[in-house]
């Protein structure tokens, strides 16, 4: 049973490892709302669209990984002044 306890842990580790470096990598990801077109069409008139609001048309959005390693350089840089 520890061993299975270990291997989760290590595949949990490697998962995390990996989503860090991605969000480095990678800071943006597609719009889930537009699916990275950055055009909501109307589902009446498909040749009619407008702008995506929640990406403002851009079709790119930040991670989540990536707000959350702003967030924490922020702080560590307002807190050490």
């Amino acid at each position: 049973m520890d061993s299975l306890a270990l291997l989760a842990t290590l595949a949990l580790a490697g998962y995390a490892t990996l989503y860090i470096l991605a969000c480095a990598a990678f800071p943006f990801g597609n719009c889930r709302r537009c699916k990275g077109t950055g055009k909501l069409r109307n589902p009446f008139f498909r040749r009619m669209f407008r702008l995506c609001p929640r990406c403002d048309g851009t079709g790119r959005r930040v991670r989540i990984g990536r707000r959350v390693y702003e967030y924490l350089r922020s702080e560590h840089r307002n807190g050490t002044r």
